[in-house]
């Protein structure tokens, strides 16, 4: 069987503009939440985001690509080019109909979705942009990446909700495996930091209240968390065939050592409380890649900050891991949910994790929860450790789970489940 290989990464966070930079303050413990700046939030009752700062459109793409895209797309096109620069994507070696995109967005072009009806209701149908629908639908990223590269192998774009990006790389990942192509981008943008997004979660109460701390808002796994914080972002990786990369001299980051996935079939925003949807897609990672769950070093939680996701997903990983004291953190206290960009973006701070040694804290854990005893939550502080292999977990409303197993590259194929 063919195996899988990232050889470049790239994205676009509220922590920084670049993977560097994001890796780094994810490190560091910086919160990127605050008050929101884009629109007046005085009718809301949530008023915070994790907005992404100081990003330019137009180092990535021109005056016309710019106004004929949603910010979701330029996000992904930007993400993109960073990961074709990480991996010398650019060279010829791969015929094109041999090179996959598949990528994922929640909600796709949110922010266009949001200006277009007001132009509606206040100018009339005359008024409403031609190149609307096109920058709206949450496939058109995959499309004008292909567009952009002429790459014309597999090509669609990804909607579970949270999971979309992960989704993303673990399909893509299937199609290079089985042989469809030999590479691929993957990954996933969000853009929904706008007022029609911010009223719909505020409704289900899925966001956080806090206000007047905005740094502290995002507490996965604390007794104290009251919601998420939202934020937006992109994340591409590059997948190659392990030979094929090899034969052109490709730098590689780590081996994709399996995909799970799996639904909870049980209820719209909520997973089960005993989270048996977040084991069945981890331990079917863990089988996919011949391997059992003590060779797993560490987990890059879901970890939204919600009530009822948090506490399941303790649950599904002690269920699979025991009381060990298994490494798991949340980036998602630092730079919020990405929602459709989350597993991407996740993803890529799990790699940098193999690939430096140093695993990224969960801040604001000032009280665990009690039935996290046996796991180390890697409160406050990032800490130095060993990860060979690490899993990264992504669910999304509608009961959509992925779990997808990293590790370092090795000359064998993991050990056999027992």
């Amino acid at each position: 069987m063919r195996r899988v290989v990232v050889t470049g990464l790239g994205c676009v966070s509220p922590l920084g503009l670049d993977v560097e930079s994001t890796f780094k303050a994810l490190c560091d413990g910086r919160s990127a939440a605050g008050l929101i700046t884009r629109f007046d939030t005085s009718n809301f009752p949530v008023k915070i985001a994790a907005e992404i700062k100081g990003f330019d459109p137009s180092f990535y793409l021109d005056k016309k690509e710019i106004r004929r895209n949603d910010l979701y797309t330029h996000y992904a096109i930007a993400s993109t080019e960073m990961a074709k620069r990480d991996a010398n994507f650019d060279d010829p070696f791969y015929p094109k109909d041999r090179i996959g995109i598949i990528w994922g967005s929640g909600i796709g072009g949110i922010t266009t979705f949001e200006e277009q009806m007001r132009i509606f209701l206040t100018q009339g149908p005359s008024k409403v942009s031609p190149f609307f629908i096109t920058m709206m639908i949450s496939n058109m990223a995959a499309g004008i990446l292909a567009i952009r590269y002429g790459y014309t192998g597999d090509n669609y774009g990804v909607v579970s909700a949270c999971a979309s990006g992960a989704h993303a790389i673990g399909i893509a990942y299937e199609s290079i495996k089985n042989g469809r192509i030999d590479a691929a981008i993957a990954g996933g943008s969000e853009a929904p930091i706008v007022g029609i997004s911010l009223a719909g979660f505020c409704a289900n109460r899925a966001l956080s209240t806090r206000n007047d701390e905005p740094e502290k808002a995002s507490r996965p796994f604390d007794i104290d968390r009251d919601g998420f914080v939202m934020g937006e972002g992109g994340g591409a990786l590059i997948l190659e065939e392990l030979e094929s990369a090899k034969q052109r001299g490709a730098k590689i980051y780590c081996e994709i050592a399996g995909v799970g996935m799996s639904c909870d079939a049980y209820h719209i925003t909520a997973p089960p409380e005993n989270g048996d949807g977040a084991y069945q897609a981890m331990l079917s990672a863990i089988r996919n890649a011949n391997m059992k769950p003590d060779d797993v070093d560490y987990i890059n939680a879901h970890g939204t900050s919600t009530p009822t996701g948090d506490i399941a997903e303790i649950r599904a990983i002690k269920r699979l891991f025991g009381t060990r004291g298994i490494k798991v953190s949340s980036n998602k206290s630092m730079f919020g949910h990405l929602l459709g960009a989350a597993g991407a973006v996740e993803a890529i701070a799990t790699i940098k994790t193999i690939q430096t040694g140093i695993i990224p804290p969960t801040i604001n854990l000032d009280n665990p929860e009690p039935e996290a005893d046996g796991i180390d939550l890697v409160p406050k502080k990032a800490i130095n450790y060993p990860v060979i292999y690490a899993i990264s977990n992504s669910f999304g409303f509608g009961g959509h789970n992925i779990s997808i197993l990293f590790g370092a590259l090795c000359e064998q194929e993991g050990a056999p489940l027992i």
